[in-house]
């Protein structure tokens, strides 16, 4: 029996002699969704990429898995909605895109009030085509 929900993939990419591994579902989301979430957020996290192979060390890695099921928390409340992440290469993004950059800030400090200060940037560029994500899916597209 066939699932109308989207199937998740992953990707491997090599960037300066390292591997990225990229995880997102490889549909666009509707119209409205698109419509409503014009913003596109990197949350990114860097690290030594020498260490192993240029992924995170293991003690940095489950404070990063920590980091993303809080975010999972504001996608699941409707603040955001999970474009893709990466990993490898010395860094980690969590890409999402969101409607309001004030109300995602807002919810995400208040997400992460218990957890250790993470050394995190975070970027916003307006994407209302969602062309970001567009070409994350032409980067995978299967011939």
């Amino acid at each position: 029996m066939e699932s109308d929900r989207p199937l998740g993939v992953i990707g491997k990419s090599i960037e300066d002699g390292f591997p990225v591994i990229y995880k997102f579902v490889n549909q666009l989301p509707g119209e409205e969704i698109r419509t409503r979430l014009p913003w596109v957020t990197v949350v990114s996290w860097k690290y030594d990429r020498d260490a192993r192979n240029g992924m995170p060390p293991e003690e940095i890695n489950k404070q990063m898995l920590d980091l993303e099921d809080a975010l999972d928390g504001l996608a699941g409340a409707g603040i955001c909605r999970h474009a893709y992440s990466t990993t490898g290469n010395g860094r980690k993004e969590l890409v999402y895109y969101i409607s309001d950059r004030v109300e995602f800030m807002s919810a995400l400090n208040t997400a992460l009030e218990h957890h250790p200060r993470y050394p995190l940037e975070i970027d916003f560029y307006n994407d209302p085509e969602w062309d970001d994500f567009r070409n994350l899916l032409s980067k995978f597209k299967k011939d």
